[in-house]
């Protein structure tokens, strides 16, 4: 079973940027889908964007689309997500997770396998 840690997350201005870091243990990457999610307070888990290790293609809930971006570092066994752009409404608990079974990029929390313990992001208005 991988393990997954989250970093990066922190305090940050509206306006203002952050890159998360999803690193993974335990298992080598080879042809899963490494998705992001967030939690705010008193909401449902909700999808923010997705990558498919084996080829990188990527997937973007249309809240973050054009602000975040997803990558991949091979060698590193790591995940990525540059925040730019942030507003008030992206504070949430930042979460990765892996699909070890992929028909495609999933949206949905329960197509996951592994998560990790999650990170916070706060904007600040």
């Amino acid at each position: 079973q991988v393990q997954l840690v989250e970093s990066g997350g922190g305090l940050v201005q509206a306006g203002g940027s952050l890159r998360l870091s999803c690193a993974a243990s335990g298992r080598t990457f080879v042809s899963e889908a490494v998705g992001w999610f967030r939690q705010a307070p008193g909401k449902e888990r909700e999808f923010v964007a997705a990558i498919m290790w084996r080829w990188g293609n990527t997937r973007y809930s249309d809240s973050v689309k054009g602000r975040f971006t997803t990558s991949r570092d091979n060698a590193k066994n790591t995940v990525y997500l540059q925040m730019k752009s942030l507003k008030p409404e992206d504070t949430a608990i930042y979460y990765c997770a892996t699909d070890r079974v992929v028909a495609d990029l999933s949206v949905v929390a329960a197509a996951y396998d592994d998560w990790g313990q999650g990170t916070q992001v706060t904007v600040s208005s």
